[in-house]
């Protein structure tokens, strides 16, 4: 496999053009609105950061509390996150007194039924969009929904895919052949996504009002705080979006017809133990159907072949339209130390970890390997850093360090053709970053965490507050990174509106018949 990742790898640098430089980047970050205390906002998602259900760059996750931050696509890392900090001080020059928490896990909580639910207007589309958010509270609670993460979109540029076939020596349709090779990329994302848990999991510890059977088994570092002492990434524990409801659901990533053929049979299975849920209650929706998922989007995974869908379509039916566009990556914790939640390194690295992804040779996926990833993923979540600590590969036991020096290995050979292209080593220097975390495993952000909280002997919603409160400050002191960006931010609220009212005006059917058309 390695071989032929650097026979690929020569054959790109030969062919000139730097076809590994120019991927489109896109990042949605997600942040939970909280009170000067540190709870979690009670208030209406603000009309003065527009339309939640229209607006392009702010929009709402799972609650009304919950923003979710899109960027347009970047060419650069650097363009990419000077749109996260220019939407972050936009939204923070119209939050008053409220504030962004920098964690993935939640900050203080209230019980299940009292977290809002988001809300998106009167119109059909924005009712179904609540009604669904309510059937994820009913199936795996309204807390868990909370935890927030980084979603890392990234396409590979456009003009390596006619080059990249020759290479390979295919001769099969464009849109085909970049669909199997992005397949071939998730698969092998599956299999090593344990490393981006390890260097980026920020997520060791939190707040015991998130009141989680299996929070209450792990240990207390004080009254008000759970921890794993060696854990990385709670958020992608079965603790969070690796829980078990889901595990039933085997969705395929050996061909695009086996991964829409699955995903669309998941949405028309039905369910037993949602049934109990009920949809319709007296006269109010519970949750869209009682199948395994309400619609695509309710499956979970650490990655996703992904198609800009038109108005109305179903993700599938895109995926089948025109092929895989890009890829989504959604593993990724909110960096607690940076306050735009993610930087430029992180963004570098991820980029050459998806290239070295798509030129390692990617065998399907069988049973017993899933099996493998599952377990390695998990327990990396939970006590990756512990010195004791092996990963499983082909049925034998490997320790992260002899795993990760060989993949980082690989990585830094992308990064450095992709740095050829302006003569630096912004992204070499970024994977040489990375190296020290594997190196010193008491320098990543979740070892961090633990020390800090440590010895401050505070309270992990308390020391997170106190970074809302720098982050809040940095944003505040920070000149406006960019008047026309501003201007694209307040114009899209204006436009947002205005949007909202316009679908809200053109609905001609019942809710009811909507739901059953859709």
């Amino acid at each position: 496999m390695v071989k032929k990742f650097d026979k690929r790898l020569q054959a790109i640098a030969s062919a000139g053009g730097n076809l590994l430089y120019g991927g489109l980047k896109g990042i949605e970050k997600e942040s939970l609105r909280i009170t000067t205390d540190g709870s979690l906002s009670m208030l209406d998602h603000p009309i003065n950061l527009g339309s939640a259900l229209t607006n392009r760059f702010i929009t709402t996750d799972f609650s009304e509390a919950l923003l979710e931050f899109v960027t347009p696509t970047s060419e650069t890392t650097w363009e990419a996150l000077h749109h996260v900090f220019g939407i972050h001080q936009f939204a923070y020059s119209k939050l008053d007194d409220e504030m962004l928490w920098p964690a993935s896990m939640p900050c203080r909580i209230p019980v299940e039924d009292k977290i809002p639910l988001a809300r998106y207007g009167s119109s059909n589309v924005g009712q179904m969009k609540t009604i669904y958010r309510r059937g994820l509270g009913h199936r795996y609670g309204r807390q868990m929904q909370t935890i927030a993460g980084i979603h890392f979109n990234y396409s590979v540029p456009q003009n390596f895919w006619e080059v990249y076939r020759d290479i390979l020596g295919e001769n099969s349709d464009i849109n085909e052949f970049r669909s199997e090779q992005y397949l071939g990329m998730i698969r092998n994302f599956k299999r090593i996504g344990w490393l981006v848990l390890y260097l980026f999991g920020a997520s060791p510890a939190l707040c015991k009002s998130f009141s989680n059977d299996k929070a209450t088994t792990m240990k207390s570092l004080n009254d008000e705080t759970y921890y794993k002492p060696y854990g990385t990434s709670l958020r992608m524990s079965d603790l969070g979006y690796s829980n078990q409801n889901q595990s039933r659901i085997d969705i395929s990533l050996n061909s695009l017809s086996e991964y829409v053929r699955d995903l669309s049979n998941a949405i028309v299975t039905p369910a037993s133990s949602y049934e109990d849920i009920g949809v319709k209650v007296d006269g109010h929706y519970r949750q869209l159907n009682t199948n395994l998922l309400q619609i695509e989007n309710e499956f979970y995974s650490s990655v996703r072949p992904k198609r800009v869908a038109y108005s109305g379509e179903r993700p599938t039916t895109a995926l089948l339209r025109g092929g895989i566009e890009y890829v989504e990556i959604r593993s990724l914790d909110i960096n607690f130390f940076d306050p735009c939640g993610i930087n430029q390194n992180t963004m570098r690295f991820m980029e050459a970890l998806l290239l070295y992804c798509l030129l390692l040779e990617s065998p399907k996926l069988d049973s017993d390997e899933l099996i493998e990833i599952s377990k390695n993923h998990t327990s990396m979540a939970n006590y990756g850093r512990d010195p004791a600590f092996k990963l499983i590969r082909d049925r034998e036991l490997l320790s992260i360090k002899d795993w990760a020096d060989e993949i980082l290995d690989g990585v830094f050979s992308v990064a450095a053709e992709i740095d050829q292209h302006d003569n630096n080593e912004s992204y070499s220097g970024a994977v040489r970053l990375m190296q020290k975390l594997v190196d010193d495993p008491n320098a990543t952000p979740s070892a961090r965490i633990i020390s800090d909280l440590m010895e401050a002997d505070i309270e992990f919603s308390q020391f997170t507050l106190a970074m809302a409160e720098s982050h809040r400050d940095y944003f505040s002191t920070i000149a406006e990174s960019s008047r026309a960006k501003h201007e694209l931010y307040q114009d899209e609220v204006d436009e947002s509106l205005q949007r909202q009212m316009d679908i809200e005006a053109s609905d001609i059917i019942s809710l009811d018949e909507y739901l059953s058309q859709y």
